[in-house]
């Protein structure tokens, strides 16, 4: 972080002018606080089986402590975004940070499953607020060369809080209960709001006579995302007509928020910005990666439990090197960004994640525990290779009255892909294993196979994409 602290100034559209604060004071705001958002959702899985005694309650009605945090933030975090421009980015993001932490404590507390569960939607609304507005926060904090290293610093900092959430999570359930693990956000938050309160610029509204707020986009928008996300989680991975009813209904509601954005003078989304081949093609891509990620985190447990008959410990610790191997190649691939661009470096995240991939569905059980590793490596760096790229490339273009809701865009753009990837590719392990007795470990191989050529050809579509990218960049004028 040392050579990106430094004194800078920064203009943003209309007559606001950013005051003058060093960079990696604001940098280590946006790091701390992107680490909460994602240990918000790491640390709570691991706590699902202590949670279940000591509410008296089933599987399924726990599993919505994890569903409502990630349903806020998937179907809030464009809005907050686009708040943001509106209101100002630094007084949204100290709102939202105070109300993660308030939430964290009220979770720490809750006297019932429903009142915990709804703590932990307040919790995803303030998280929403905090992963639409750090990335955001860069293009203001940071000169243009080096976005791509701050975006690397921000990758590894979410990398880590999902890595973190498991055995910090274990920890304090073992020694303190399972309060502790809503608890720890309490401090860490006050620390986080300090800050941003210290550090964070001013600044950075949308130009003048565009401040309306698209309430009714925003509903349209919120409905249809949630019902997509229902269509999704809910079944158990098996699709019934209930998940087909509702794709129908989140169908309908992307034609009548697409109507409804034509219409209003300040749209949520604008249109426009679709037309844009560079942004389209890299929403698409995110979308498509995190699809493929998610494609390693439902399967591999099986592949390695049931295929290499590895106990629970030995799982989780193979599990681990995928999000060790992103959070190690998050800080080196922004370096690469800053110094070789950021088109070229997402061809070659994403070349590495199709070489992942192949190998991949060309797995053989006498490989055993290296035979899934190497290619792991492979696929999370060139993951952290891309995400930084990617998110480097769109943030260095947005207006500055419109930062906060394409940093919106690109965290939904990816949420839909996790969303989508756990229940596609996990229906897809399923019914290929399913074809011979599942709990064999052929059946598991066939599966683990099969998933993963599915996520090859989605890699290689990616891949297709960023080239297209990068052509469009180069024929547009300087």
């Amino acid at each position: 972080m040392a050579d990106i602290a430094q004194k800078t100034r920064f203009e943003t559209s209309g007559h606001d002018e950013i005051s003058i604060r060093p960079a990696g004071w604001a940098l280590a705001s946006l790091s701390l606080a992107t680490l909460l958002s994602s240990l918000g959702t790491s640390i709570a899985s691991v706590g699902l089986p202590s949670l279940m005694p000591a509410f008296g309650a089933s599987f399924q009605s726990v599993q919505w402590v994890v569903l409502a945090y990630l349903l806020a933030i998937t179907t809030l975090v464009v809005s907050a975004g686009r708040l943001a421009d509106i209101v100002g980015r630094r007084p949204l993001l100290l709102g939202g940070i105070a109300l993660f932490a308030l939430a964290s404590a009220l979770c720490a507390v809750a006297p019932t499953l429903w009142l915990l569960i709804a703590a932990r939607a307040m919790q995803g609304v303030g998280a929403a607020v905090m992963m639409a507005l750090t990335l955001a926060f860069v293009a203001a904090t940071v000169p243009k060369a080096r976005t791509g290293s701050a975006m690397g610093l921000l990758g590894a900092m979410s990398s880590i809080g999902t890595t973190l959430g498991p055995s910090l999570g274990g920890l304090l359930i073992g020694g303190f209960g399972w309060r502790a693990i809503f608890l720890v956000n309490v401090p860490l938050g006050a620390l986080a709001f300090g800050l941003a309160w210290r550090a964070l610029p001013a600044g950075g509204k949308s130009e003048p006579g565009r401040n309306a707020f698209d309430t009714l986009g925003t509903v349209l928008l919120a409905l249809t995302l949630a019902t997509y996300a229902l269509a999704m989680t809910l079944g158990k991975g098996s699709f019934g007509l209930l998940n087909f009813g509702l794709l129908a209904i989140a169908a309908i509601g992307v034609i009548l928020f697409a109507i409804a954005e034509l219409k209003v003078e300040t749209p949520l989304v604008r249109p426009a910005a679709f037309r844009d081949p560079v942004l389209s093609a890299s929403l698409a891509m995110s979308l498509i990666v995190a699809t493929v990620v998610m494609s390693q985190l439902v399967v591999a447990p099986f592949y390695l439990s049931r295929a290499l008959g590895l106990d629970a410990a030995s799982v989780g610790v193979v599990l681990s090197s995928a999000p060790l191997v992103a959070t190690l190649a998050a800080l080196p691939a922004g370096r690469l960004v800053d110094r070789f661009g950021a088109q070229p470096m997402m061809i070659a995240g994403l070349s590495s994640m199709v070489l992942g991939t192949f190998a991949l569905s060309s797995i053989r059980i006498g490989f055993g525990i290296p035979g899934y590793v190497v290619p792991i490596l492979a696929l999370s760096s060139g993951y952290a290779l891309f995400q930084t790229a990617n998110n480097a490339a769109v943030m260095s273009d947005a207006t500055a009255g419109q930062r906060g809701v394409v940093s919106g865009l690109l965290n939904l753009s990816r949420n839909l892909g996790l969303i989508t990837g756990a229940s596609v590719m996990g229906a897809i392990f399923a019914a290929a294993s399913s074809a011979t007795d599942a709990a064999l470990p052929g059946a598991t191989l066939l599966g683990m196979q099969v998933t993963f050529q599915v996520a090859m050809a989605l890699a290689l579509v990616a891949l297709g994409l960023a080239v297209f990218s990068a052509r469009a960049m180069r024929k547009m004028p300087a």
